[in-house]
């Protein structure tokens, strides 16, 4: 597979694009939004400055790297020609399943249609299609650049040929894929939004504030970050949407979302993307401090 399709031009699409195109892969960055395709070369370009800062990759490599993604509003035209097509869309159920029924229609039968969906199942967004069995979940990890998993979700016709092909590209742009059966949250968010809500049931009980909460959960079990500063990074609106997937999914009121979380995703409080959430980030947004909440 060497012709790769990223619809959603958003943190997850362009990052993707950008580990794809690293490793000389051709790829189709669309998204409907011109604003947003300019606004995601800028960020590819400067990530892509990072790395070399980093020492990463070589200052040559940059040229390559844009040279190798085209920045697209044509979906029909880009995803004739791919030979894998990634959606990475908002985490909307409808709206990923229209795409992916598109899809199913426009692309030729052996090209495999992944879904970078954090916790919807893939079986129900492959339902009704006319090839099921190439349907298939690639859960990457944000930063997409930095982190090494892909989550590879096997939906109940996905077949062991897209299931290998999948996992073998993802080795391919020096990612570690790991199988994992369809479920709701799959076993990353399943586990990881459980934690981040618990995190926010002890601070909404007045248990401790959210500076000692990051900070044992830092300190004393050896994460790199909180799970309030990374429910931040998230996004708190993803974390309630994830924890809803949760709830339904299993029907259990072990995943019910915090009032709390509900309250502040209600009130436009979303973490990093709004400069407010458990942290503030409107004075320097690399050195965020965090909220005091009145419990």
């Amino acid at each position: 597979m060497n012709q790769i399709a990223i619809i959603g031009a958003g943190t997850m699409g362009l990052g993707i694009a950008h580990i794809m195109a690293q490793y000389d892969l051709e790829v189709s960055l669309i998204d409907l939004s011109e604003e947003i395709l300019i606004e995601s070369k800028k960020t590819i370009s400067t990530n892509i400055d990072r790395q070399i800062r980093k020492g990463v990759i070589k200052d040559e490599q940059k040229k390559n790297i844009l040279s190798n993604i085209l920045f697209t509003k044509e979906l029909n035209k880009s995803a004739k020609k791919a030979d894998l097509i990634i959606e990475a869309v908002h985490e909307n159920f409808e709206l990923k399943k229209k795409i992916i029924k598109d899809l199913d229609f426009i692309c030729k039968g052996d090209v495999i249609i992944s879904s970078n969906t954090s916790s919807l199942s893939i079986s129900s967004l492959a339902d009704k299609t006319r090839y099921p069995e190439r349907i298939i979940g690639m859960h990457f990890m944000n930063p997409v650049p930095v982190m090494s998993l892909v989550e590879i979700v096997v939906g109940s016709n996905t077949s062991k040929k897209t299931v290998d092909l999948t996992k073998s590209l993802t080795t391919r742009i020096n990612k570690i894929p790991l199988v994992v059966k369809d479920s709701p949250g799959f076993v990353s968010n399943r586990i990881l939004l459980s934690m981040i809500n618990e995190a926010i049931e002890t601070l909404s009980q007045g248990v401790a504030d959210v500076y000692s909460i990051d900070q044992i959960m830092k300190l004393g079990m050896g994460h790199p970050m909180g799970p309030l500063r990374l429910a931040d990074l998230i996004g708190l609106d993803v974390c309630l949407s994830v924890l809803k997937v949760l709830e339904n999914g299993f029907g259990d009121k072990k995943y019910s979302p915090n009032k709390l979380l509900i309250k502040m995703v209600e009130e436009g409080n979303l973490g990093c993307k709004t400069k407010r959430g458990f942290y503030g980030y409107d004075k320097d947004p690399k050195k965020p401090y965090p909220i005091i909440f009145n419990i």
